[in-house]
């Protein structure tokens, strides 16, 4: 099975979450994974080491070998970085006999109903419990568990969530450096996960879990498949065991994004991700298509238990 599809009844992504230099030019373009030219970052190129080969130091002689100008660098869940250049150079840089290969950056985007994204996760007028979150028989006490949520930011100070402000981070390249959130989306997700039991707003399938805010996402709800990396990485260096990372985000197929999601759901924090809503096969998407231990793509149902018309799919 090449990639598993949890089917679900609602769109808050973690219903199983507590129980988830060589200089010889143009010869090496080859060594270059493409990827689709719509969907591609211009100058922008994603590096993966091979094992054993320490990213930081590595990172920065190449840098000065080639004249790059290096972005983010990955440690954990992947050896790597990320860098702005030519063509030509990402060429020669793939080359080397410690790269394992180099990939085009690519544009990632949120995953939302067909319509919009929603609000966020308060209001007035009592609380309310979402359909989704009562279907699953969720609203269950989570106090004490982590969720990290990998996407447009979280509101640092809304009512209805616990938001670790102290560990949320923002990966925004050329963007506002702050976890807080500038769309919605995040928002949104946070509550569908883990909005509080109390008066006010809805009630989350993890009621009253820590939710911290990894923002790889802009204002327009699109980022960077290097800025979702460097999310990615910082959850595999910093969360624990039994933790959980949604991503309600994806885009064009990416080794480097599946890789590192792979990688970070091996320390045993639990990914769900969304399977995306082209009505195309999951496995045509990333980080949908990612397989692994700890790893959980989630396509959804509709309020009549019926197959989203919109939803991705997968066997």
């Amino acid at each position: 099975m090449s990639n598993r599809v949890v089917r679900a009844l609602t769109i808050g992504f973690t219903l199983v979450a507590f129980a988830g230099c060589d200089a010889e030019g143009e010869e090496n373009l080859v060594e270059v994974r493409s990827a689709p030219d719509m969907g591609m970052v211009d100058g922008s190129w994603i590096v993966v080491f091979k094992d054993g080969t320490h990213a930081s130091a590595r990172a920065r002689e190449i840098a000065t070998q080639q004249q790059i100008a290096v972005g983010h660098t990955y440690e954990h869940a992947l050896q790597g970085f990320s860098f702005r250049g030519s063509e030509q150079a990402a060429a020669r840089i793939a080359a080397l006999p410690d790269v394992d290969y180099v990939e085009p950056d690519q544009i990632a985007t949120i995953v939302g109903k067909p319509g919009g994204v929603g609000g966020g996760g308060g209001g007035g007028g009592g609380q309310v419990v979402p359909w989704g979150v009562a279907r699953v028989n969720g609203g269950v006490d989570c106090t004490g568990k982590t969720a990290w949520v990998i996407d447009s930011g979280v509101d640092l100070d809304h009512p209805d969530l616990i938001v670790d402000a102290d560990r949320s981070v923002a990966y925004i390249s050329g963007g506002k450096n702050t976890p807080d959130d500038g769309n919605g989306h995040g928002t949104h997700v946070a509550g569908t996960i883990a909005a509080v039991d109390n008066s006010t707003g809805v009630i989350g399938v993890c009621a009253g879990a820590t939710v911290v805010a990894v923002r790889v996402l802009g204002n327009s709800g699109s980022g960077s498949y290097s800025d979702v990396i460097a999310g990615v990485d910082y959850v595999a260096a910093n969360g624990n065991n039994g933790d959980v990372a949604n991503m309600s985000l994806g885009g064009p197929v990416s080794t480097a994004l599946d890789d590192a999601v792979k990688a970070a759901a091996a320390t045993g924090v639990k990914f769900a991700l969304a399977a995306g809503n082209e009505s195309d096969h999951a496995n045509n998407h990333s980080p949908a298509r990612a397989n692994g231990n700890n790893i959980y793509t989630v396509s959804a149902y509709d309020i009549n238990d019926t197959w989203a018309y919109f939803s991705n799919y997968g066997m």
